[in-house]
């Protein structure tokens, strides 16, 4: 297991990649509690996952789609966790926005399961041709080319987060965003968002802040289902050691800073609950949107 996962890596080549970083206020020893009970051993290592999801106060339907799957081998030769997460927000219409959104999902979950899942039950080791960061590629294809198919006329943001052994390779379309999380008080942005108004920021005509009201905010200049070619974002880190990778839609990010995204992480253990706590504060803020988010603790590793 471990030569499969380091032949899988090795084909991978770092691209260079927007990430932001945002130090927040110092915690207190309370705070930091929670974060650091992950700091115990715990064997075997592995993934603890929670998701949480919301039409919002506005919308009358749910055009988001969310999936996650885990497992761990542990033996002999030591822990292995899986996880595939994944995040799609859909736009279009009633109809199409659902499915783009659903077929998505499905589509990347299938294809990963099948090139990836398969070799890492394969006691045999069956060598692989193909580096992560292809796979996750193809993946994207073929959701684009199930949502052109089923939903001709929608689209759907789309974010993923595959982890194996201690690296987690992120792929992304659109405006749905992962986040590193780390015990020491600091959230990285791992995405950059595909939209107008954050081309406008990389161009200094408006600022973030700016952007957070501006109204063509919901914009995209890339997503799924669109009929221009386009590249993904695709990218490998190395996991954050008692951290977690969060995933979400706009209908949380949008609404509710990530100052106060970080402080409800710190304030429960569990992440079922946390991306609870989460989903309420998005409808408090005014649920403009469908919400989605996905937590993953990485428990032992």
């Amino acid at each position: 297991m471990a030569k499969f996962l380091e032949k899988l890596f090795k084909k991978d080549v770092q691209k260079k990649t927007h990430v932001d970083m945002i130090q927040t206020t110092p915690l207190t020893e309370e705070q930091l509690h929670p974060a650091g009970a992950n700091q115990m051993t715990i064997r075997p290592a592995q993934l603890i996952i929670g998701c949480g999801q919301s039409v919002g106060l506005q919308r009358d339907h749910n055009e988001d789609a969310l999936f996650t799957l885990t497992s761990v081998i542990a033996d002999g030769h030591g822990d292995h966790p899986f996880g595939l997460v994944i995040v799609a927000d859909g736009m279009g219409g009633h109809r199409n926005g659902e499915i783009a959104s659903g077929v998505s999902a499905r589509a990347v979950a299938k294809l990963v399961l099948n090139k990836i899942y398969s070799h890492f039950l394969d006691y045999q080791e069956t060598p692989i041709d193909e580096s992560i960061q292809e796979i996750l590629e193809d993946s994207i294809n073929e959701a684009q080319k199930a949502v052109v198919h089923y939903a001709p006329g929608g689209g759907t943001t789309l974010t993923i987060g595959l982890i194996l052994g201690e690296q987690v390779t992120i792929g992304h379309v659109g405006d749905s965003r992962a986040y590193f999380i780390y015990s020491d008080g600091r959230l990285q942005k791992l995405t950059k968002d595909h939209s107008l108004v954050q081309r406008m920021v990389d161009l200094e005509e408006i600022t973030e802040a700016e952007a957070m009201v501006h109204p063509q905010k919901n914009v995209l200049l890339k997503a799924i289902g669109q009929p221009e070619p386009f590249r993904p974002d695709i990218q490998t880190h190395q996991l954050p050691h008692g951290g977690k990778l969060l995933l979400c839609s706009d209908g949380l990010w949008g609404v509710v800073s990530e100052l106060d995204i970080f402080r409800i992480i710190n304030s429960e253990k569990d992440p079922i609950l946390i991306c609870n706590h989460l989903v309420e504060a998005a409808n408090e803020a005014g649920g403009p949107d469908n919400i989605s988010v996905i937590l993953v603790d990485f428990s032992g590793i």
